[in-house]
């Protein structure tokens, strides 16, 4: 007997600060709401596990982590239903009277229990927000897939979800807030850092100090001026890094750091290796369900086009947060509250002066949030050569691709993504191209002598996470989900 399909006004996929916000706000406007999300609590990446976590001294992970308990509270008493442990890998129409009017929307989804097998679900939904979030911008170097290297932002989710951090010779290399705030993180319980390699350039400072205004009066200064005194003040910090490779030992984990710094080549022993140079949107989703989307050429990376209420391209499908553009969290807290309100007026539930009144607070807010964001985005922009590798640099790891091999590519004639799925197959793992699909669209841009967005992206279709038959099996049998095996099958 098939299961019965649930459904709602609207479904926020996303539990970080722009979802629990979206859903808080929408379910106290009176829409049924479901709130769906891959990990087993809600908080995101910025507040994950925040009612969970083991480490619970405060002045480890910073005041910033535990304002999420502020978002939590209110959205478990909202009314909203949150579904965890679940992933949405399909996203289909449902017809409407007119055909760019769609009825609403039917999403298949997995839930993962401990102990079981996933089991896939259907939910009727009549408007969706995305608030899928950032991820980590690639950081293609030599020896990046080795044991022992990993990203900043998952050494952050180690400690938060199990109050895991490194031991031995532990090295932080790259840029951006991120990497500072986890070494401030990581000083507050404790942890020797043995240095930060920061690959900003020097001169992007003199790039940045057109936007210093904004950044003077914004809610960073205080806050980023305190964190960077106590690093500097505790870890060994090499500046205008300009090269990097991560080097195997005998036991094939990472043993050696090799780096060039003002002209000068150096080795440094590790253990851990920790990489970071920025954030980008999570656009899987936003791509495969047609939205429209931008080349961002101040932070070098694809961008949904929304509008000032979050809305896109496609009817009924708004994005909130950082999966809109990078803004931080707690812009994308607001983005999320205005995106709610945006919803109810489509659904019917609120007139449009309802909704500006609602929204006037949260649109002010959003102002002083974003405030000095351009120039964090000028002064982190990564250099060229991280961002567009050369020789045997592994591109794209589910399908081990190289540079070279993507460049030799491009040089034959291959122009762009898509059709690099039939030379190498990069995007067709496991990943959906996360981990390559900004590398492979600068190299070919770069060998082509083309800008990125004349180069594309991949074409992205569902399922847009790995699926089992099994899974797809358990699916109650309705028109859209037949269409959605037929095309897991092609």
């Amino acid at each position: 007997m098939s299961a019965a399909i649930m459904t709602c006004d609207l479904l926020v996929v996303g539990a970080g600060p722009a979802g629990l916000a979206a859903a808080t706000q929408a379910a106290e406007l009176g829409l049924s709401t479901v709130l769906i999300d891959e990990q087993p609590a809600p908080g995101g990446q910025i507040y994950r596990a925040i009612g969970t976590t083991p480490v619970q001294n405060r002045d480890i992970l910073g005041a910033d982590y535990w304002h999420g308990l502020n978002l939590l509270k209110p959205f478990e008493t909202s009314g909203a239903r949150h579904l965890a442990s679940a992933t949405v890998w399909s996203i289909n129409a449902r017809a409407g009277e007119a055909n760019d009017a769609p009825a609403g929307y039917e999403v298949a989804y997995s839930v993962a229990r401990p102990g079981e097998d996933p089991q896939a679900a259907l939910l009727h939904c009549r408007h969706i927000i995305l608030a899928t979030g950032a991820q980590e911008r690639p950081f293609p170097i030599p020896g990046w897939t080795l044991p022992g290297v990993i990203t900043a932002g998952a050494a952050q989710i180690l400690l938060k979800t199990s109050g895991v951090v490194p031991e031995g010779r532990t090295v932080l290399a790259g840029g951006g807030p991120l990497l500072y705030l986890l070494a401030y993180q990581y000083l507050n319980a404790g942890v020797k850092l043995d240095a930060i390699l920061e690959t900003t350039a020097s001169g992007q400072w003199r790039e940045a100090l057109p936007h210093a205004w904004g950044f003077l009066r914004s809610p960073y200064l205080g806050k980023g001026l305190k964190l960077l005194r106590a690093v500097r003040k505790a870890v060994p910090i090499v500046s205008g890094v300009t090269a990097l490779e991560a080097v195997a030992g005998v036991n094939g984990q990472v043993a050696q750091l090799r780096y060039e710094a003002d002209g000068e080549r150096h080795t440094i022993a590790v253990d851990q290796l920790l990489l970071h140079q920025g954030v980008v949107p999570n656009t899987n989703l936003s791509r495969a369900i047609g939205a429209e989307h931008v080349w961002n050429e101040r932070q070098d990376c694809w961008e949904p086009q929304v509008d000032a209420w979050g809305a896109t391209s496609v009817p009924n499908v708004t994005i909130a947060g950082d999966g809109a553009g990078i803004a931080g969290a707690m812009a994308a807290e607001h983005r999320g509250r205005v995106a709610a309100v945006h919803a109810a007026v489509a659904l019917g539930r609120i007139d449009t002066a309802a909704r500006d009144a609602r929204a006037a607070a949260h649109l002010e807010a959003l102002k002083r949030a974003t405030r000095g964001r351009e120039f964090f985005e000028v002064l982190y922009r990564p250099l060229p050569q991280f961002r567009r590798p050369v020789g045997d640099t592994i591109v794209c790891r589910c399908e081990e691709a190289t540079a070279e091999q993507v460049r030799h590519a491009a040089r034959i004639g291959c122009q762009g993504p898509n059709q690099l799925k039939a030379f190498l197959r990069c995007g067709m793992g496991p990943c959906q191209g996360r981990f390559c699909g900004l590398t492979v669209t600068e190299l070919i841009a770069d060998e082509q002598q083309r800008h990125p967005r004349d180069v594309g992206y991949y074409r992205l279709r569902f399922p847009t996470k790995p699926v089992t038959l099994g899974e797809l099996a358990t699916l109650p049998q309705t028109q859209a989900s037949r269409e959605a095996v037929v095309r897991f099958k092609k």
